[in-house]
């Protein structure tokens, strides 16, 4: 036996730029790891202490398949609270991070051949999920003269016959961008106009530094799929909890999906996410102000190397540094950095084509480790 006997889609090992970038810093003493979007922080005393609690009263068995009665209100009370949204319950599922809530959505959506538009510089997965859905990713660009957001016009001349979604991603990961009010309204007339939905990634709602976050369900509630996490918004990545919203006809599709796949999200995180969300008007702004700060650091030090630029970050844990002054792309200069200074960032390549003139800074360590990953950075040259 040997991998002929496999599905022929996993016969040949795809290149994986994330996973060899982390196979050579391995090999790297010394490393100052600014790649993933893992944040140092640990999550905050008072969930642990909450979910522990729940735990040691017995709530360690199965809940409903579509999430804790407690855990739905609460996200729906959420949602009251800071967005002034109202969902009924049976709109509301709690999945296994937000990923498995659009690998859901995706199954359900799609036919063999449906197109999914993608704008670039993306989230990796999106690509991976959508083939693995039986779709075709479209793939359109974004450009840093318009803030990294959507150009409309570009959006209507890749629609076709077959788009059946738009997956958003707003605060944005790897760019930093949070798309306005003006372009999201134009995104949502598109979708009512041409009858898609749109997959709003809003996992970093809460990490808007000087904006009001705009939830796309205000703008397009029949046509939007919203996804979000406890993950980055109250630092409990390792808790592995998100959630779904979609109409509800969505919803029971993906309950039956589910079924044979994780049945229902760990009990003991949705112990832990009810509390989170109960009291996130005093949680989140403690893990967001920590990333602003970061990220205000970042562009300073940004601002005296002079083979960087940075385009103001506007929210998200991350800064998309351009590199295109030091004349290399975006894996060479990373493998570069890696040696020379044992600074461990994630090519822009890794985040399609479009991204090949940028590399990806997760601001997940604190501002020591911040000011000697910027001082050993400052000390390279570039002719």
């Amino acid at each position: 036996m040997d991998k002929n006997n496999m599905a022929k889609k996993f016969q040949e090992t795809p290149v994986n730029i994330l996973a060899d970038i982390g196979t050579l810093a391995k090999k790297t003493s010394n490393i100052l790891d600014l790649s993933i979007g893992d944040p140092d922080l640990i999550t905050d005393e008072a969930i642990i202490n909450a979910a522990f609690a729940d735990v040691s009263r017995g709530a360690t068995k199965y809940t409903e398949s579509g999430g804790d009665i407690e855990l739905i209100q609460a996200i729906q009370a959420f949602f009251k609270r800071t967005y002034k949204l109202e969902f009924a319950e049976n709109q509301i599922r709690a999945t296994v991070g937000a990923l498995h809530g659009m690998y859901l959505a995706l199954q359900v959506l799609l036919d063999p051949g449906d197109e999914v538009i993608i704008h670039e510089p993306y989230f990796s997965p999106y690509k991976d999920q959508v083939l693995n859905s039986g779709g075709s990713p479209v793939f359109i660009p974004t450009y840093e003269k318009d803030n990294f957001m959507i150009n409309t016009g570009i959006l209507e001349a890749a629609i076709t016959d077959r788009t059946k979604a738009l997956i958003l991603n707003s605060p944005n990961n790897p760019t930093g961008a949070v798309f306005s009010k003006e372009t999201l309204e134009k995104i949502a007339e598109l979708a009512k106009k041409h009858n898609f939905y749109i997959l709003s990634d809003e996992v970093y709602d809460g990490f808007c530094f000087y904006e009001d976050f705009i939830p796309m369900a205000s703008l397009a509630p029949e046509h939007t799929i919203t996804f979000g996490s406890m993950s980055k918004n109250f630092a409990m990545t390792g808790w592995r909890l998100g959630y779904m919203i979609s109409p509800s006809y969505i919803n029971e599709a993906a309950k039956l999906l589910n079924e044979g796949i994780t049945y229902s999200a760990p009990t003991p995180s949705q112990r832990a996410a009810i509390y989170a969300l109960n009291h996130a008007e005093t949680l989140i702004p403690k893990v967001a102000n920590t990333f602003k700060e970061r990220l205000e650091y970042v562009q300073k030090r940004v601002a005296k190397i002079p083979y960087l630029s940075l385009h103001p970050v506007k929210g998200s844990i991350y800064a998309f540094l351009n590199i295109s002054r030091t004349g290399m792309d975006s894996v060479a200069f990373s493998e570069y950095l890696l040696q020379e200074t044992q600074v461990l960032i994630i090519p822009g390549r890794a985040f399609g084509d479009s991204g090949d003139n940028y590399v990806r800074l997760a601001a997940t360590q604190d501002l020591n480790v911040l000011k000697e990953a910027f001082d050993r950075m400052e000390r390279l040259t570039f002719n």
